[in-house]
């Protein structure tokens, strides 16, 4: 049979419109790149969770630890805001102006390595994966850039709700801090309810409510969730339910607890010969001459219950995705932005002190003491460059990629290795950060020996393979330490090791002249 042009065309368009219309169908395959979800705790020390040795009970963390992986050494940046830029964009802090803290919307821009928000030349995690068909979603603590053209959505998130800056009460918006705190929906500030509202909570409930959109909306594409809980930052505040757990339990004092973490630590197996516990700094008192005993257990109470707390959120973030079928293909990482934190906020002047510690109205900080606790069985705090600054409790689990490991993995980790992690598993190419996914720790590849460097208000360190060299402002000299042998710096082998001392120096210095780091003391340049 012989047809004319005409109907040639005519069963041409046919055909097109047959052929769209199968299309449309025919359910789209689902794609197989697994989900991602990281979620970062703010201001935990490293034992503060059960599977690392705490007594704060965090079943949902810890089951996340039994189906997966726990890392023995992974680094942040001991701060709130560098941690936060190199999560986001896998580069150092410096690099991406990040070098410090944020700077005020009102302040004048001093572009730089401390410039005090995300340089935009470098794009975020979010920025990568959402061209590559990720779904992108945000939730909590943004704190890398105060002015609205920094904000999430101009970073690649497709929703965000959170803390648009740093440390604010858990029920509201601080009166004395209006114009210093926002919290945000996307790009409009939020106002929170005067009852009903905990931070936590809410941060989970907007999660939530992002994955089931998901679900419904775009079930055969993958997504990215960053989830940066504010708990346990000051000030303390938890509900009264949660608290009253831990009351009785903390009234052992700071001694009797850090014993009993350490002896945990050891029944875990993560203490071994190796760990020894570090001796009670002296500027803490020993608990039996301590006054106020009252006011010390209840601020340990409420802060235990801050963790409580946001892992009873994570059990309600995990049932959403297993009611959704997400669950086996999501990666999920856990961990702190920094070491716990000894810093007193008295003069704020934002506490009422007719109101008990915890509640709305109250502001107060758990102060040095319980953060050795917190830390044990490592050396300092939040901000400076011994272990217990700047290292985490690292979780990872993926159901359908990660066969779960008993112990404590032995692979070195650094914050900015999250970034190439996530974009291996997206499928794209991470050939420009300087950090290495992570992927190592459960594939078949052999660990390769890492180097990292930090500084922050002065303080600076810089770990190749197993040695660290590290000089805190305080510190009278440098100092060098075999972390595989002496994990909790014990042992200062710098006048022995002179040559190699030099050596890690002049490494150190190379990469801080290319990120742009200033010479520093006590947080002021020189």
């Amino acid at each position: 049979m012989k047809y004319c042009p005409t109907q040639l065309f005519s069963l041409l368009l046919s055909a097109i419109a047959l052929s769209s219309f199968l299309a449309l169908q025919t359910p789209k395959a689902p794609d197989q790149r697994p989900n991602i979800i990281y979620i970062l705790a703010d201001d935990m020390g490293y034992s503060d969770i059960g599977c690392y040795g705490g007594e704060v009970s965090t079943p949902n963390l810890d089951q996340l630890a039994a189906n997966g992986i726990k890392l023995r050494s992974f680094y942040n940046n001991a701060r709130c805001c560098p941690t936060r830029a190199s999560l986001l964009t896998g580069q150092y802090p410096h690099t991406v102006g990040m070098g410090l803290m944020v700077t005020m919307p009102n302040a004048a821009i001093q572009p730089g390595s401390y410039q005090g928000f995300l340089d935009d030349r470098y794009p975020t995690l979010a920025e990568r994966l959402k061209p590559a068909g990720y779904s992108t979603f945000m939730l909590g603590k943004w704190h890398v850039g105060e002015r609205r053209q920094h904000w999430p959505l101009k970073r690649g998130f497709d929703h965000y709700f959170g803390l648009i800056s740093g440390a604010s009460s858990y029920y509201e918006v601080i009166p004395a801090e209006k114009g210093k705190r926002f919290i945000v929906e996307d790009d409009r500030e939020f106002t929170p309810p005067t009852d009903g509202f905990y931070m936590t909570d809410a941060f989970t409930d907007y999660a939530i409510r992002y994955l089931n959109e998901q679900k419904q909306q775009r079930a055969d594409k993958p997504f990215f969730m960053y989830l940066a809980y504010t708990a346990p930052h000051f000030p303390l505040h938890a509900y009264e339910s949660d608290i009253a757990k831990y009351e009785k339990l903390y009234a052992q004092g700071w001694d009797v607890t850090r014993a009993k973490r350490y002896q945990r630590m050891q029944k875990l197996g993560y203490a071994d010969k190796r760990y020894p516990l570090t001796p009670r700094p002296a500027d803490i008192p020993d608990w039996n001459t301590a006054t106020d005993k009252a006011q010390w257990i209840r601020k340990m109470a409420v802060y235990a219950a801050m963790i409580d707390r946001m892992d009873q959120n994570i059990g309600k973030l995990i049932n959403t995705l297993k009611a959704n079928g997400q669950y086996d293909n999501t990666l999920i990482v856990f961990m702190s932005d920094n070491g716990s934190s000894n810093e007193n906020m008295e003069s704020r002047k934002l506490n009422d002190p007719t109101k008990k510690i915890g509640e709305k109205g109250s502001y107060v900080t758990y102060d040095t003491p319980w953060a050795n606790v917190s830390n044990t069985p490592f050396r300092k705090y939040k901000r400076f460059l011994h272990e217990g600054g700047m290292i985490t409790p690292c979780i990872m689990q993926w159901p359908r990629g990660i066969r779960p490991q008993s112990g404590y993995v032995e692979g070195v980790g650094h914050i900015m290795d999250l970034v190439p992690t996530g974009l291996e598993l997206a499928g794209l190419p991470a050939n420009d950060l300087p950090g290495k996914s992570l992927s190592y720790l459960w594939g078949k590849t052999k660990a390769t020996p890492r180097t990292y460097c930090w500084e922050h208000e002065g303080n600076k360190a810089i770990r190749k393979a197993d040695w660290k060299l590290e000089k805190d402002t305080e510190d009278a000299d440098w100092e060098l330490y075999n972390l595989k042998t002496d994990p909790c710096e014990m042992n200062n082998l710098a006048q022995t090791q002179p040559q190699r001392v030099a050596e890690l120096r002049a490494e150190y210095d190379r990469w801080a002249q290319q990120v742009g780091v200033r010479e520093r003391t006590g947080g002021k340049s020189e």
